[in-house]
């Protein structure tokens, strides 16, 4: 089931939902907090987990021992 993220036009809480894949075509959910049934949904951006690819900030330094 895919997760999608919808923001409420009347109290402006963002939330999350899991949607079985009958009802994706649907841009509409109810909002937990105050109930609104025309939360619209947002686009968002995949999640991405794993460590096989690292920036250059996070990357280790080496440190040479001997003298040049």
């Amino acid at each position: 089931m895919p997760l999608f993220e919808y923001v409420c036009p009347g109290c402006g809480q963002n939330f999350e939902k899991l949607v079985r894949s009958s009802q994706t075509d649907r841009d509409f959910a109810e909002c937990p907090t105050c109930g609104n049934p025309y939360s619209a949904r947002q686009i968002s951006t995949f999640a991405v987990s794993g460590g096989a690819s690292r920036s250059a900030s996070s990357a280790p330094v080496r440190v040479s021992s001997g003298s040049l």
